[in-house]
C-alpha cells in the first residue's frame, strides 16, 4: 500500500527547488550582466533581467582577449586530450581484463594509485620533463660516463598541451568495470570463429562501450577545456594561448571603467562550448555512468 505524504512531498519538491536556483543563479547572473551596459550592470540592486547590449559587449570581449584564437587553441587541446584519453583508457583496460597475466592485478593497482597523484601535484617533475624530453636519458647515460647534449621540449606546442593530459586512471577504471561485464562466452565464440585481439576489440567491445565512450568524451571534454594551470605553465608565445588563461585580459583595469558587461559577455562564450557538449551528450553521459545493461 503506497500512502501519500502531501507535507513531505512539498518538502521535497522545495528542496530540489531551492537547489535548482542555487545551481542555476550565477549562470543567471552571468546571461543577465552579459547584455548590459556598464552602467546598468554597476547599478545596485543588480537586475536579473536580459537587456539589449550582449552583442557589443561580445565583439568588445572578443577583440580584447583575441577569443578566436583562444577558442581554435582551447577546442584542439580539449579534442586531443579527449581522444588520446579515451584511446588510452580503452586499450589499457582491455589488455587489463581480457589479457591472462598473473600481474594483470598490479598494473591495474598502479594505473589506479596514480588517481592521487593530480596533473597539480607532479606539475614541477611533469614541466621539467616536458621542458627538456631528453633530460632523463641524459642522466641515465650519465651513469655511465656517456654525454649526449641533444635536447628538445614541449613548449609553445599542441603536444606539449596536450601529451601530459592524456593519462587517465579515470576512464581506464570506467572501462575496466564494463569490460569485466562482458559475458567469457562473448570471447570464447570471437576466438572459436577466428577473430583475433583487435578484431574483436573493434567490432565487439567498442560498439558495446559507446555509452561508456560518451560518458567519458563528457568528463574529458570539459575537463581539458577548463585546464588553467597547465597552460600556463607551457605557452609563452600568445598565439597558443587558451580561453581560461584569456580570461585574465577580460577582466577590468584597476584604474579604468569597471566594465563587468564586456567580463561576463566573454565568460558566456567561453563556457558555451563545454555547455554544448554536456547537452548533447548528457543522455548517454547518465546512462553509460548508471546503466546496469549488459
Amino acid at each position: 500500500m503506497i500512502q501519500r505524504t502531501p507535507y513531505a512531498d512539498a518538502l521535497t519538491y522545495g528542496l530540489m527547488i531551492a537547489g535548482f536556483l542555487l545551481l542555476i543563479g550565477p549562470l543567471l547572473v552571468v546571461i543577465a550582466g552579459a547584455s548590459q551596459s556598464v552602467v546598468q550592470v554597476n547599478s545596485i540592486p543588480f537586475s536579473f533581467l536580459p537587456q539589449g547590449e550582449f552583442l557589443t559587449n561580445a565583439q568588445t570581449a572578443w577583440q580584447r582577449a583575441n577569443l578566436g584564437n583562444a577558442l581554435l587553441n582551447s577546442m584542439i587541446m580539449a579534442t586531443l586530450v579527449t581522444i588520446g584519453k579515451v584511446a588510452l583508457s580503452a586499450f589499457t583496460a582491455f589488455a587489463i581484463v581480457f589479457f591472462r597475466s598473473p600481474l594483470k592485478h598490479i598494473f591495474f593497482w598502479t594505473v589506479f594509485i596514480t588517481l592521487m597523484l593530480p596533473l597539480e601535484v607532479r606539475v614541477v617533475p611533469t614541466y621539467s620533463v616536458a621542458a627538456d624530453i631528453f633530460q632523463p636519458f641524459r642522466s641515465i647515460l650519465g651513469w655511465f660516463g656517456t654525454e649526449v647534449s641533444v635536447e628538445w621540449n614541449l613548449l609553445n606546442s599542441y603536444v606539449g598541451l596536450t601529451l601530459p593530459l592524456v593519462a587517465t586512471a579515470t576512464g581506464t577504471f570506467l572501462y575496466r568495470q564494463f569490460f569485466m561485464t562482458i559475458p567469457d562466452e562473448l570471447a570464447e565464440a570471437a576466438r572459436m570463429d577466428g577473430s583475433g585481439p583487435i578484431r574483436f576489440f573493434v567490432e565487439m567491445l567498442l560498439p558495446l562501450s559507446r555509452t561508456n565512450m560518451a560518458a567519458l568524451t563528457t568528463i574529458m571534454f570539459v575537463y581539458a577545456w577548463n585546464q588553467y594551470l597547465w597552460p600556463l605553465l607551457m605557452v609563452t608565445d600568445p598565439s597558443y594561448k587558451t580561453v581560461m588563461m584569456s580570461l585574465r585580459a577580460l577582466l577590468p583595469a584597476e584604474d579604468g571603467t569597471p566594465d563587468w558587461n564586456v567580463t561576463l559577455a566573454g565568460s558566456l562564450i567561453i563556457i558555451t562550448p563545454p555547455l554544448l557538449v554536456v547537452a548533447f551528450l548528457q543522455r548517454w553521459f547518465v546512462r553509460g555512468l548508471v546503466s546496469s545493461e549488459k
